[in-house]
């Protein structure tokens, strides 16, 4: 009961924290209401503009066909949001706001954030839970949970990306962490097991339903279950099936996405299942004879995993995920990079190595050097425990549920510092890792004597200053645009600009868009690279066709964009465009200037001239110190007439 209380008043402390930053940070209460929509940045904007659009909808059936029937996201394009996004918590809370009926005490705004917020209770109490279950001692959960507070600046960025997808899933992932930990307890009861297995697969759902890299993420797991199982530690094929069947019924939910069947992790899961049936007698032997067997049969799954992944892709006529294996390839170095999807991935910090003073700050709070240990003593306990499976003197025995949160660590460790990104699904799991390496009843005796808890750094200090630092929202200019928007532009006209304002657009003002931050199909990221050429050296007349063809009314121009110096050299956009374009020789880095090959100036600078031809084909109708709006002119259709000698 203790621990119970404890756990939950960790997890009540760490939304009323992050509340509190949001507010402080922008003032979230005395702003106005176009001022916090425009706080929802890049994609998150995207994402609540569904939310809005499902409370702004005469009923609820009638917001559902509006979504499954979209044309306004994409100009020229009817498409089914359900199908392409996942947005299916934007309109549970806005049934749920509708039906719980309290419009007249709570703003939706603030429901939407609310509930995002208290998702991280739900975060650090399945991170208490684990560490609880690792250690038998609720002084790990609450050890876990402290650490996650204090190192909330790599543990979440829920206070300032609010609608990310991963602000939705992570919290399930790591219940789904929690339920798989209980379920490879030792002397679990049968019955406790099929329930246990039951909170896997709906946490499991919930996890896939509310994000789109949900297939990667289960991937990395899915290796993780394949190398226990390898090592023998415990039967696989229930949490194996409960992936699929998890995958499947979002498959369903999402109208047949294709990305899902053409997913690597399906792939791999059918393969590894498909080989463990008909190799038998894998796991006896020798320990030569062993590892043999064992490589035999991983690079027979793999195998058969590509295999059936280039198949099905094929079949499927599957393009959706492609920048992201593009992405993966040019990253490691086996790609082209010349390829603009690719570069546009690359350039972004967000996607790039994790940065050396994470660390730092991981171990200003001993966090980084308890787990480090923890997980070192335990490799070396695994690797002894390989060794002498027959010997029946051993001193310690790994426990498969020790095992698997072992592995799980390391192989998440990995992906977060091949792609920073990726951080927050490890450094969570992190802090109830190293939490049981202090509290763990097996290790207790190592950590005695080599933890160092004087430390410099003044915690509670720390997060008083953080709590106490007010600040205030301030965008004037975007406020700005999007009043004239709404106010100075019809409500069906078609908007041209970068996918990171259009989102913010579609949310303040309803206006349709050209393209959006939502990357995952083949069709918009090509829409994408034309509309950009805006930014690129193109002439006036082929920036007038383009944005014609994709039905545009306005280009808006951004300043940050067009002359960028926020990147460096060859990763700025308009870099990656004459790279992309063939209009400069070489990419990415502080090599000798590059060779320009294009005939045309940059569009986004000599529009600005108000000369001819530009100023024939479009025409300025807002401007500001960060934006300029120009209209298309319509061009005149020659008859036959006028074309006939």
């Amino acid at each position: 009961m203790t621990g119970s209380i404890v756990g939950i008043s960790l997890g009540l402390l760490c939304c009323i924290y992050v509340s509190t930053l949001h507010e402080n940070d922008l003032w979230f209460s005395n702003i106005k209401e176009v001022e916090r929509e425009i706080s929802f940045r890049t994609e998150c904007g995207l994402y609540y503009s569904y939310y809005k659009q499902m409370l702004k909808a005469p009923s609820i059936q009638q917001g559902l066909y509006e979504l499954i029937h979209d044309n306004t996201t994409e100009s020229k394009r009817t498409i089914n949001i359900l199908q392409r996004m996942n947005i299916y918590q934007e309109v549970f809370l806005s049934i749920l706001y509708r039906i719980l009926h309290i419009q007249t005490y709570l703003e939706p705004i603030y429901f939407y954030i609310y509930t995002v917020f208290a998702l991280q209770t739900v975060y650090v109490i399945a991170l208490f839970i684990t560490s609880w279950l690792l250690s038998d001692s609720w002084l790990a959960g609450a050890l876990s949970g402290v650490w996650y507070i204090l190192n909330r600046v790599d543990t979440t960025r829920v206070e300032f990306t609010i609608s990310l997808r991963e602000n939705w899933s992570i919290p399930f992932f790591a219940l789904q962490v929690a339920a798989i930990t209980c379920y490879l307890r030792p002397q679990l009861k049968p019955i406790q097991q099929r329930v246990v297995l039951w909170l896997v697969f709906v946490s499991t759902f919930c996890f896939c339903l509310t994000w789109q890299f949900n297939q990667f993420v289960l991937l990395v797991q899915a290796l993780i279950i394949f190398t226990l199982d390898c090592l023998d530690f415990f039967t696989v094929v229930s949490l194996y099936l409960m992936q699929v069947f998890s995958l499947l019924l979002v498959w369903l939910l999402q109208f047949c996405n294709s990305m899902i069947l053409g997913s690597l992790v399906l792939s791999f899961i059918v393969s590894a299942l498909f080989i463990k049936h008909f190799q038998t007698g894998l796991k006896t032997g020798g320990f030569v004879i062993r590892v043999g067997k064992l490589a035999l049969h991983t690079l027979l799954v793999l195998t058969l995993t590509f295999t059936i992944n280039y198949s099905a892709k094929t079949i499927l006529q599957l393009k959706s995920d492609e920048h992201i294996f593009k992405f993966i390839k040019a990253k490691f170095g086996f790609g082209a990079t010349r390829d603009f999807d690719a570069s546009l991935y690359l350039c972004e910090e967000a996607f790039g190595l994790l940065p050396l003073d994470t660390f730092e700050r991981l171990a200003g709070t001993v966090l980084f050097a308890v787990a480090l240990r923890a997980a070192v003593t335990l490799f070396f306990v695994l690797f002894s425990y390989q060794n002498n499976r027959k010997r029946e003197d051993r001193t310690f025995s790994m426990r498969p549920d020790v095992s698997y949160n072992l592995l799980h660590t390391v192989f998440f460790g990995l992906l977060s510092f091949s792609t920073m990104r990726m951080k927050y699904l490890w450094t969570g799991h992190m802090c109830a890792f190293a939490a049981f390496g202090v509290c763990g009843k097996e290790v207790w005796s190592l950590y005695l004597r080599v933890l160092h808890c004087n430390t410099k750094t003044m915690f509670w200090p720390r997060l008083m200053e953080e709590i106490s630092e007010l600040r205030e929202f301030y965008d004037p200019d975007t406020v700005e645009l999007m009043e004239w928007i709404r106010l100075k532009t019809p409500k069906r006209a078609v908007f041209a600009g970068s996918m990171q304002l259009l989102a913010g657009i579609k949310l303040c003002t309803g206006r349709v868009l050209t393209n959006h931050p939502h990357y995952e199909d083949q069709a918009l990221r090509e829409r994408t690279r034309q509309v950009y050429q805006i930014y690129a050296r193109q002439s006036a007349e082929e920036v007038h066709k383009v944005l014609s063809s994709v039905g545009a009314d306005y280009i808006v121009l951004e300043d940050s964009i067009c002359y960028e110096r926020r990147h460096s050299r060859g990763c700025r956009l308009r870099d990656l465009l004459d790279l992309a374009n063939g209009h400069i020789m070489d990419g990415p880095g502080e090599n000798e200037p590059d060779l320009i090959l294009a005939t045309h100036p940059r569009f986004c600078e000599a529009i600005k001239t108000d000369m001819p031809p530009y100023s024939t084909l479009f025409t300025r109708v807002f401007k500001n110190k960060t934006f300029n709006v120009y209209k298309l002119k319509k061009l005149k259709k020659k008859n036959k007439a006028e074309n006939s000698p």
